[in-house]
């Protein structure tokens, strides 16, 4: 069956409905990676109206009934980050703002350059650092901790820092700073608290937050089943001589529709041999190969599904392609369990393209990049599905799974799913595309 405008609108008709219908049992703000298409490169068309006659005007919110994470949890949190201290001999973590504060705080705080900081001492009260302007307004964000320390414009906020440090006996060791912190807050840590070696949190930062809990699964889970629908819906918006600012606003248009913010972006034809995409122009033809990769955020936990098909009748050689590539997804898939180190699951994946004769490595015609990356609260974060990752993968952890397929000139092919790693192997949160003309069951 080709895949033309009249094929998506029987394949996708009625299933972009109420979420009682199509979401799993368990229950990516898009931020400008890992979406092909060049974001910004052209001019995207104002989005299809959500008339109620058209796949996007069918479509439902699927928010209902999404259980947020809770005060318990991120308490348990902080008490992991404390033993993994421990373990590896840090007298506290310092954190910015961003998903890590997030993650173990639930406040969400706009950077600048003035410093808020969170600390976490292994031993001891967790505190704040704020400026003294903002003072009320942290108050009113901040659940955990009470001893809030403030800074006028004209002190510096390392010296608060310090006396958080001095007033829990911290007077030498090591501190972690978590990845994110900027570097001009690291510098000055160093160089107004010179008794403390600041060294990287990523052995307690990543040590929790690699490793997702039942709830976080469940937010991932719902993530991922709205983004599904999303995609139906834009795809049975594919037209020909749309450009892919067309498709990209058509699948907003589509996220909306369901409660929550996201984006999907496409290539076409030869433009999908650039794993992101080109920031050149191109409109949808006939025979195009179309890329697509895209997702959405659900109570900040992330999705991120890639879709290849053709609009049209796909050619013997878009199909051999297309079908070397499931199957190095699927070869993935399988070798994901618990204790692997992670460097097996992109050996799979590559074994499969490297037998069809592409390659070898990282050489095109062939698969350019890793097999996949860590999922969670960010889009990308740890760990990281790629050689020379020897570090065992355990149970609880989240990633994509996309060998790509890249012919340079002609076109490329990704399949790209979310799977979380449970006691007996590797389990997907969507199910792969079936065929070349059939994205999703």
């Amino acid at each position: 069956m080709s895949i033309n405008r009249r094929n998506f609108l029987k394949i996708t008709a009625g299933a972009a409905g109420a979420y009682g219908v199509a979401a799993s049992a368990a229950g990516k703000a898009v931020g400008g990676t890992g979406v092909p298409g060049g974001r910004g490169a052209e001019q995207a068309a104002a989005p299809v109206p959500a008339r109620n006659d058209t796949p996007i005007g069918r479509l439902k919110p699927m928010t209902a009934g999404i259980a947020p994470i809770s005060d318990a949890e991120r308490l348990a949190r902080m008490e992991k980050a404390r033993r993994l201290m421990s373990e590896h001999k840090l007298e506290a973590i310092v954190i910015e703002g961003g998903t890590g504060l997030v993650y173990f705080t639930g406040v969400s705080w706009w950077l600048s350059e003035r410093v808020l900081a969170w600390i976490l001492p292994a031993r001891g009260e967790m505190a704040w650092v704020c400026p003294k302007f903002e003072e009320d307004r942290a108050r009113e964000l901040i659940r955990f901790g009470s001893d809030i320390r403030t800074w006028e414009e004209d002190e510096s906020p390392y010296k608060a820092v310090a006396g958080v440090f001095r007033d829990r006996g911290i007077r030498a060791g090591r501190v972690g700073i978590e990845e994110h912190v900027r570097f001009f807050v690291y510098d000055g840590l160093r160089k107004g608290i010179p008794g403390l070696d600041f060294v990287s949190a990523d052995p307690v930062t990543i040590g929790c937050r690699s490793v997702k809990s039942p709830a976080e699964i469940a937010l991932m889970q719902r993530a991922n089943d709205i983004t599904v629908e999303a995609y139906k819906a834009a795809l049975a918006m594919l037209r020909e001589g749309m450009a892919k600012g067309d498709f990209s606003a058509d699948a907003a248009a589509a996220f909306r529709a369901l409660g929550v913010s996201g984006g999907i972006g496409a290539s076409f034809g030869e433009q999908s041999a650039l794993p992101h995409g080109s920031i050149k122009p191109r409109t949808l033809r006939e025979g195009d190969v179309v890329l697509m990769d895209g997702g959405c955020s659900v109570d900040g936990y992330q999705s991120d599904i890639s879709r290849t098909v053709v609009f049209g009748r796909p050619t013997r050689r878009q199909r051999d392609v297309w079908e070397i590539q499931k199957n190095a997804q699927l070869a993935a898939f399988k070798a994901a369990r618990p204790g692997v180190p992670h460097e097996d699951v992109d050996a799979a994946a590559r074994k499969v393209v490297e037998a069809a004769g592409f390659g070898p490595g990282y050489r095109v015609p062939g698969l350019p990049h890793r097999t996949g990356h860590g999922i969670g609260m960010d889009g990308h974060e740890w760990t990281y599905l790629v050689k020379g990752n020897k570090a065992p993968i355990l149970t609880g952890m989240c990633f994509t799974d996309e060998p790509t397929i890249v012919i340079p000139g002609e076109f490329g092919v990704r399949l790209e799913d979310d799977m979380h790693i449970t006691a007996g192997g590797a389990e997907w949160f969507t199910e792969p595309s079936p065929s070349i003309e059939k994205p999703f069951v």
